[in-house]
């Protein structure tokens, strides 16, 4: 399945001579454009603009919305048409491109307009692409159609190989009263060719009191095309729901965003990293019941996520951070030493990613692991109950604190498929500080986040 959107932004600056002026006034447009299918050249497409206008002396509008037809070969035409307001008066930008193949740069840079109030002419002007400054950006703003791997993210990805680990888990914050839930659930394929089998745990990270737990499994592996499954444990998209002990859980889920690849895109299609970890959707929403020994959860648009990992096993020593910031924004971190011989001995490398406003920075998976050009690399300094990440790419730098206090951290014991056992120490009801500056001639605080036992957190090791 494929996502036919296609989306890019542009920016257009010129003048217009409004009604009763004796001189001209500079306009500039910045406009994201997004097409809810893929572009047909040779034929016309309708996609939705949304941006900001601006007309010196009159209007800063930077909610301005309105449509574009791109026919730059059936009809020979781009047609703008974008509504913004002055106070509670309304108006209509209205642009025409004829596109000429005698004179293309010409003909696709300049755009006539007209300004309208009430379906009448108030103004005209002439608005130009500048090619020299803007056509690199411009470039790098495309989107285009891309596989949609949220309907088959939860798919198992075993292919029947040894010494693999394939992973299904889901954490959650209950808004009401704060206690943290993770379900974990996990494929382990052993090396020395034995049986796969299924197996995992839910825990319950209470506001007061100790935190629950309870395993299930191990038990033989039973391939399912819809997600993971095991006699008493589901996990199916939209809904998980099983028994563990005196847990019970079932569970409904409701995705929001698109997915997140912490890890590069092509890690997780191609398996040639020791391990790939990515999220079905950005964010997610769930609703239902969670019984256990210490009473029963009601959960009601409960803020969350559910992650993929695929991979030949734990890591030496790694941290992973998930944090819902608000807003729409989440910040989704890994960091970790790989077992392989080579890698072992580096410093944790840190996969991070952040959603904020509809953007994923760094805009590379790799960026924050490996830098470019030698510079930038993100750092990590692993432990408890404090750990941290830190790093830069392009103009933007981030630090991210997060604590885990010993009471509201479970420790567990993995399996892997060499059967060593490494531990992880894990909370639902971490915090967490993010920062993040932005270089303008000095470094300048952008935005901050502080999450005070909302956070999901982990450090594991061997």
């Amino acid at each position: 399945m494929r996502s036919r959107s296609t989306a890019f932004a542009e920016m257009m600056c010129g003048t217009v001579r409004l009604a009763g002026d004796t001189g001209t006034r500079r306009v500039r447009l910045d406009l994201a454009v997004r097409a809810a299918s893929a572009l047909r050249p040779l034929g016309t497409t309708t996609a939705l603009v949304s941006g900001r206008v601006r007309i010196e002396g009159l209007v800063d509008d930077p909610d301005a919305v309105g449509e574009m037809e791109i026919s730059p070969l059936a009809r020979r035409r781009i047609v703008y048409r974008v509504g913004f307001t002055v106070g509670d008066r309304k108006y209509l930008l209205m642009g025409w491109k004829s596109v000429s193949l005698r004179h293309p740069v010409a003909s696709m840079t300049v755009l006539p307009y007209s300004v309208h109030e009430d379906g009448h002419q108030v103004g005209q002007g002439r608005l130009r692409f500048p090619l020299a400054s803007r056509l690199v950006p411009f470039l790098a703003s495309w989107r285009f159609p891309r596989r949609d791997e949220s309907a088959t993210a939860y798919t198992p990805r075993w292919d029947g190989s040894p010494g693999r680990t394939e992973v299904w888990y889901t954490t959650l914050t209950d808004p009401v009263t704060g206690t943290g839930l993770w379900l974990h659930h996990e494929l382990t394929v052993p090396t020395d060719g034995a049986t796969a089998f299924a197996h995992g745990w839910v825990a319950v990270f209470p506001p007061e009191g100790p935190v629950e737990y309870a395993r299930f499994g191990p038990e033989p592996w039973v391939a399912s095309p819809q997600g993971f499954g095991t006699t008493e444990v589901t996990v199916r998209p939209g809904r998980l729901c099983g028994t563990a002990g005196c847990f019970r859980w079932d569970v409904e889920q409701t995705s929001h965003g698109a997915p997140l690849h912490t890890f590069p895109r092509w890690a997780w299609r191609r398996p040639l990293l020791p391990a790939a970890q990515m999220l079905p959707a950005s964010r997610s929403r769930f609703t239902g019941v969670v019984e256990h020994p210490g009473g029963r959860l009601d959960l009601c648009d409960a803020p969350g996520a559910t992650a993929r990992i695929y991979g030949h096993g734990n890591a030496r020593r790694w941290a992973w951070l998930h944090a819902d910031l608000g807003g729409g924004d989440v910040l989704e971190v890994v960091a970790a030493v790989a077992m392989r011989p080579g890698l072992r001995k580096l410093p944790p490398l840190v996969f991070l990613r952040l959603r904020k406003d509809g953007r994923t920075w760094p805009r590379r998976g790799l960026r924050s692991a490996v830098g470019w050009a030698g510079l930038g690399r993100f750092r990590a300094r692993i432990g408890l109950p404090v750990w941290s990440v830190t790093g830069r790419a392009g103009l933007r730098r981030i630090r991210v604190t997060v604590t885990q206090p010993e009471e509201r951290t479970l420790a567990l014991e993995y399996t892997d498929p060499d059967d060593s056992r490494p531990v992880c120490r894990n909370s639902e009801r971490a915090d967490a500080r993010i920062v993040v500056e932005r270089w303008w001639g000095g470094w300048r605080p952008e935005a901050r986040w502080t999450l005070t036992g909302t956070a999901h957190a982990e450090v594991g090791e061997r």
